[in-house]
């Protein structure tokens, strides 16, 4: 059996895109990964799996390119947003969020921001606006969840920053129990931040959606910007919204950008057993 995927791309962060909503498909890390394979499979940084929903439009279940399955990706949301089009409700591991897609690009509310350092989550107890800690010249950062835990450096110059050695040092480092999304941003401009990721379970990526919302909420809440944020990634900008709301800091947060299809294929069911 033949199985159609659609490969896809939010700023250059790619995905290998299965609508399984009327054919279910068995998925594994092991399996994910080997589709993820830039050399010997479709390859992608995530696998997105389409699922029936009882709560929502569809269900997303996301992997990255090691196989582990996560919680929440925001360039994919614009893109299964994108895929569907209109205004949809999406299910993910993190919650059900909404996106609406239009002439400028993907609208998507990715809820609301936790900062609790026990649904971070961090090991111990500590502040996460300034945190004591630090990594060689990267220290106090800020941690926030999105949906996906994130950790922000705010520096002078983040294409300065080593984060191909640093970044896998912090992800993996005890104190981020499900691991981390490393961050490192520099003001460059009025409510302009230039930023780059290193993506848990993926590496460095041309653009983290989940990773600007963080970064954005991070800079508002120490006072650096307004309430909306260009964040512009090595893969183009993501303009970043956050509202005041209900809660004493902010509402939800509202990522816009482009998301785009790159090509169509099929892949026998055999030759990536799950």
């Amino acid at each position: 059996m033949r199985i159609p995927f659609r490969k896809m791309h939010g700023l250059g962060n790619d995905f290998v895109v299965i609508d399984a909503r009327e054919t279910p498909l068995a998925m594994s890390d092991r399996r994910a990964a080997a589709l993820a394979d830039r050399r010997t499979g479709v390859g992608c940084d995530q696998l997105i799996v389409l699922e029936p929903s009882a709560v929502a439009d569809v269900r997303m279940r996301i992997f990255n390119n090691d196989g582990g399955e996560v919680e929440a990706c925001g360039n994919a949301s614009r893109a299964v947003g994108l895929l569907l089009g209109g205004e949809r409700r999406i299910e993910t591991l993190a919650g059900v969020i909404r996106s609406e897609a239009g002439a400028d690009g993907v609208a998507v509310d990715m809820g609301t921001p936790r900062f609790d350092w026990n649904r971070i989550p961090l090991a111990y107890a500590m502040d996460t606006l300034t945190m004591p800690v630090g990594w060689e010249d990267l220290t106090d950062p800020v941690a926030v969840n999105v949906g996906n835990p994130h950790v922000i450096f705010f520096v002078p110059d983040a294409d300065a920053v080593d984060l191909a050695r640093l970044g896998p040092l912090i992800e993996n480092d005890p104190l981020f129990p499900e691991r981390v999304n490393v961050n490192v941003a520099s003001l460059i401009g009025p409510d302009r931040i230039r930023l780059r990721v290193w993506e848990r379970g993926a590496g460095l990526t041309r653009a983290c959606g989940t990773g600007a919302c963080a970064t954005a909420v991070a800079a508002i809440r120490r006072k650096l910007t307004g309430r909306t944020v260009a964040v512009e990634l090595p893969g183009g900008p993501l303009t970043i919204a956050w509202p005041e709301g209900e809660q004493p800091e902010g509402g939800s947060i509202l990522m816009t950008g482009p998301a785009a299809t790159s090509f169509e294929g099929s892949f026998e069911d055999t030759d990536f057993p799950a």
